[in-house]
């Protein structure tokens, strides 16, 4: 098989229930494949040896260590380094980091697995025979992927057992040659001890490492951590500060030019005609060329035509100078209305598939003979953009059927892919340099840019081209968050106990688009994505059903900080509220009620309550808990209102997201988290009329600024249980909790994002 044939083989495997029990029987109970030992080598300088697949060490004693992780400010350049460096018992400071060859020990294990639509409280046999299949394809797979805040998770037990493989090989080396126990050394500070007090430096004893047989391998005890669980300095501040860190846009291969484009304008929409006779008459300016061909159907890239020239500015303001038919073709009409009415008719026309059931269904619907109150509620968030700071850009060059990227990129094998598409070569034949990224958020595991990138640089006669989009370009040719609708309704006996809890909710599905542009896979079957925050709830409602209907979306969409969390968890934890105030009682009491079960949720909750006080006169506190990527946070929102101006003055962030790799880093998710969200919770709105994007830079799609941004203050929960996710945890509770003050405040039930009161 091909390499993509394999992939859309065991990717439709999981998906039908047939072939995965077909692919049991044989493969299936085979033992995992190692992830220890890589097809391809490591890229190497100075001397330096591989002990195996990630890990290597040089004469001068220095380690480096493959990074198959994009860096776009989520610390993995600091996490994933210290996990190899405390089995190896090396400094921090000894390790370099290479990018990682596309090799298959590289794949991303849990974000797949963590796609699955289980209920983090079933622990059966069906969730475990699920995910070890799952964990089986993702390593036939290999994906190597950032995102589904999975790194660190992901890397916690491979990237620790190469360190301490390597740390193992060493030992035998230098036991071997002492004539003594490898019982008898221990290692420390880049060295291996004899208890004699002999010690030999890792970088002498490389190269006999690389050929020793180590016996067996053993990770090191938590209580045994020096670095893990300490807070360690980012590695990348440095470089971010004196300005030599190089994002994509920095990269300058000799000869570089620079193309700006022009892509439809409506959703969808074709060129008819094009008049380049101005624009190429202008200074700079080199080609005109169509990439519309390299685009794939429901990319943010539309059709469009780029201007190369020798500087940016020259090959923007020539490609404003082109005149440009379009064809606007069928979404000419398309409107934010049409497709909030679309997600009506739906709800009321269809069942949707049930993501989670438990208990009597007759209560569900209200039919229990003990009901006294029923409330319902619906709910709405409109699409969004990912807004990253670095505009999206490619640089690449085309010359004698090679490709050579550099891309601030999320998915380096479908970068590649993606550009051997564009270039008519086989992957092999294309070289990708990962650069730090400017912000990723989710767009940047989209490679639109880069098939769009290498079209260009096809023709251009093997000089480098660097593709740059505008802020408006970005903004109005992205693959946005779903917008969604959810309709709640719950029944409450005569004391305020919850009988009944259902909701059906409707929006497109991230997964069928991402799949279908990235794999070529159909678009079918559930989405978890679509109902995660929602079916996955920690509270023990006994009577419960929530559903969605996936509603095919013209608008291309793409995952999003949180994803469906993003949403879900202002829908339900704002219903939540709603229901505490229907049945009389405190908010944060009825949470408690309902989480008996469920110790670290208890935990995290009332840390964050004890932490906040009392609100100040004036103010008042929202709360919110909700559970996402394996972690549990709870914030309060401190809250006041001037007019129609709703102003967040602190948020207290509690977190469980297991054994902390390294706190500072924890910390600063927590605050870039409460802060993205909270850009979308009172400003982020991207909206649809006539087929176009109406929003087009920072002053119709806002963010927080500096004086509008709250204090946070996070609390880190003692755990020793795995790593879970964290860069996107602190994300959905933040627009829930700003809700449940301002109804505290003003009375008002805001059930609509972006939050805006009515005066």
């Amino acid at each position: 098989m091909s390499e993509l044939s394999r992939r859309r083989f065991l990717f439709g495997a999981v998906s039908a229930g047939a072939a995965v029990g077909a692919l049991v029987v044989g493969w299936g109970v085979l033992p995992a494949r190692q992830r220890l030992h890589a097809s391809n080598p490591l890229p190497l300088t100075d001397g330096a040896v591989a002990l195996n697949g990630w890990v290597a060490v040089a004469p001068d004693g220095s380690v480096t260590i493959a990074m198959p992780r994009c860096e776009m400010g989520q610390g993995v350049h600091t996490a994933l380094p210290m996990l190899v460096a405390e089995e190896m018992d090396v400094s921090l400071a000894s390790v370099r980091l290479v990018q990682a060859p596309l090799d298959a020990i590289f794949g991303n294990i849990a974000m797949l697995q963590d796609g699955l639509p289980f209920h983090p409280d079933d622990d059966g046999a069906l969730q475990a025979g699920t995910r070890w299949i799952v964990g089986k394809v993702a390593r036939e797979l290999g994906i190597v992927i950032t995102g589904g805040s999975s790194s660190v998770k992901d890397a916690w037990l491979p990237m620790r057992e190469a360190g301490a493989a390597a740390r193992a090989m060493l030992v035998a080396a230098a036991a071997s040659q002492w004539r003594v126990q490898v019982a008898d050394c221990r290692t420390g500070n880049g060295h291996v001890l004899h208890a004699d007090g002999r010690k030999l430096a890792y970088g002498a004893l490389a190269a006999a490492a690389a050929t020793s047989q180590p016996g067996a391998v053993r990770l090191k005890s938590p209580q045994d951590f020096t670095l893990i669980g300490r807070a360690q300095p980012r590695r990348d501040t440095p470089s971010k500060v004196d300005g030599s860190a190089v994002f994509g846009i920095d990269v300058r291969p000799p000869g570089m030019v620079y193309a700006a484009v022009r892509m439809a304008p409506v959703i969808g929409g074709v060129i008819a005609s094009v008049d380049s006779s101005a624009a190429l008459k202008m200074p700079g300016v080199l080609r005109v060329v169509d990439f519309s061909g390299a685009i794939a159907h429901l990319a943010g890239a539309g059709a469009g035509v780029a201007v190369v020239a020798r500087s940016w500015w020259q090959a923007k303001q020539a490609a404003l100078a082109l005149v440009i038919t379009w064809r606007d073709g069928a979404h000419a009409g398309l409107s934010s209305e049409a497709v909030f009415a679309g997600f009506a008719a739906s709800l009321d026309r269809e069942a949707g598939h049930a993501y989670h059931q438990a208990g009597d269904m007759d209560i569900v619907e209200g039919k229990g003979s003990n009901v006294a109150t029923t409330i319902g509620a619906e709910y709405r968030a409109p699409y969004l953009a990912h807004a990253a700071m670095e505009p999206i850009n490619c640089t690449a060059q085309v010359n004698h059927g090679k490709v050579h990227l550099w891309a601030p990129t999320q998915s380096p094998g479908f970068a590649v892919k993606a550009a051997a598409q564009a270039a008519g070569v086989s992957p092999d034949a294309v070289t990708l340099e990962v650069t730090l990224l400017g912000g990723g958020f989710g767009r940047r595991l989209d490679v639109d840019m880069v098939a769009q990138a290498v079209a260009i640089a096809r023709v251009m006669d093997g000089v480098p081209v660097q593709t740059i989009w505008s802020r408006e370009d970005d903004t109005g040719h992205d693959v946005y968050r779903p917008a969604a609708l959810a309709r709640f309704s719950a029944t409450l006996d005569g004391v305020g106990h919850v009988l009944g809890f259902d909701c059906k909710s409707a929006s497109g599905s991230v997964s069928h688009q991402f799949f279908k542009r990235n794999l070529g896979l159909p678009a079918a079957g559930p989405d978890k994505t679509t109902a995660e925050g929602a079916f996955d709830m920690p509270y023990e409602l006994p009577n419960q059903r929530i559903r969605d209907v996936i509603v095919d979306s013209a608008v291309p969409l793409g995952y999003w900080r949180s994803v469906g969390h993003s949403h879900n968890a202002f829908f339900k934890e704002s219903f939540i509220d709603e229901l505490a105030h229907a049945a009389g009682r405190d908010e944060v009491a009825f949470r408690r009620a309902l989480l008996a079960r469920h110790p670290r949720h208890l935990a995290v909750l009332d840390a964050a309550v004890a932490r906040a006080g009392a609100a100040p006169e004036g103010r008042a506190h929202g709360v919110a808990l909700h559970q996402s990527f394996g972690t549990i946070v709870a914030q309060v929102a401190q809250v006041s209102v001037e007019g129609s101006e709703i102003r967040v003055h602190r948020v207290v962030c509690a977190i469980d997201c297991g054994l902390a790799v390294n706190p500072n880093l924890i910390a600063q998710q927590a605050e870039s988290g409460v802060v993205f969200g909270l850009s979308a919770a009172l400003f982020g709105a991207v909206t649809i009329k006539d087929g176009k994007v109406e929003q087009s830079n920072f002053h119709d799609y806002p963010v927080v600024r500096l004086n509008q941004a709250p204090v946070v203050d996070t609390i880190i929960m003692a755990s020793a249980a795995h790593p879970e996710g964290m860069g996107e945890p602190a994300v959905p509770p933040v627009a829930p909790a700003v809700a449940n003050a301002v109804f505290k405040l003003t009375g008002q039930r805001l059930r609509s994002l972006p939050l805006t009161l009515s005066i």
